[in-house]
């Protein structure tokens, strides 16, 4: 029997959204302050910089999560690497090489709770199984899911949306029915979504963070030949078409992460290159 005290029942901490076994708790202030930090903090705190923490409340069921996103477990708990051969650490490997994830992702199964390690990202929860045949990440977002969960390399139609997309060769595809937890670089009230019924979505540029499996992704001029396109100054876009689903961050899908003692730092680019993407091909699930 575990008793917790100011956990939920701590002020400054608000739960903020939940799904499933998941529940969003945004840090109201950081108390850690220091007088040197003070200045920093405080702005921090009114413009929405704050620290955001997922707890996931197990009942006789199970979630897989980034290596080394756990901060503590309480509970009839037990953790698994998920990985069952050395064949398939390489696999998850090279599979992560390309899709910006860790290559082993912990399964927690039981009864009781785990508490993920803060993050200044925006936590969003989805319901995967809205998303039809599955929903395509973008590079680095994926969090935590249920166990049953399925994920999968979504491979491009042609070289064009990759190179000239930004969007890599691969992206990690996640279907089946359940929730995941993504991490965002923008919060869910600033996304705008997309549902398409046969008809076509043109972004000018990497702005859309998932999308639909059932869609297809190619690299466009606006207009449809070159010289219309220089004259709009649009030039490339990226399209998306068929029925579906795309979200998409209307500032920026490249947001710096944010490093408490060193301050923003630049995440790594959508594409992972062709070399990798074409050794994964190989053991592409």
């Amino acid at each position: 029997m575990i008793q917790l005290n100011n956990v939920f029942n701590n002020e400054n901490m608000k739960l903020v959204a939940s799904g499933g076994q998941y529940f969003i708790y945004e840090h109201q202030k950081d108390l850690s302050v220091t007088p040197w930090s003070a200045t920093t903090d405080y702005f921090m705190q009114q413009m929405n910089v704050k620290k955001r923490q997922l707890l996931v409340q197990l009942n006789n069921s199970a979630c897989k999560m980034q290596a080394g996103a756990m901060q503590w477990v309480a509970g009839n708990v037990q953790a698994s690497s998920g990985v069952k051969s050395a064949g398939g650490f390489l696999k998850n490997a090279i599979k992560g090489a390309v899709t910006g994830e860790s290559a082993v992702k912990p399964e927690y199964t039981g009864q009781g709770f785990v508490m993920l390690e803060p993050t200044y990202k925006h936590l969003l929860i989805e319901d995967v199984g809205a998303w039809g045949s599955g929903m395509v990440l973008d590079d680095g977002l994926f969090l935590c899911c249920d166990a049953g969960i399925q994920e999968q390399l979504n491979r491009r139609s042609n070289a064009s949306s990759a190179l000239l997309g930004g969007e890599g060769l691969f992206n990690l595809c996640l279907s089946g029915q359940g929730y995941a937890v993504l991490e965002s670089p923008v919060p869910r009230e600033e996304l705008f979504e997309f549902n398409l019924q046969d008809d076509v979505l043109k972004i000018d540029g990497n702005m859309a963070i998932a999308w639909s499996s059932s869609l297809q992704f190619t690299v466009e001029t606006l207009t449809g030949n070159a010289i219309g396109s220089a004259a709009t100054g649009e030039g490339l876009v990226n399209v998306y078409r068929g029925t579906g689903k795309v979200l998409m961050a209307p500032t920026t899908s490249q947001a710096p992460t944010m490093n408490p003692v060193n301050g923003p730092e630049p995440t790594a680019t959508s594409s992972q290159g062709i070399a990798g993407s074409v050794v994964s091909s190989l053991f592409n699930a």
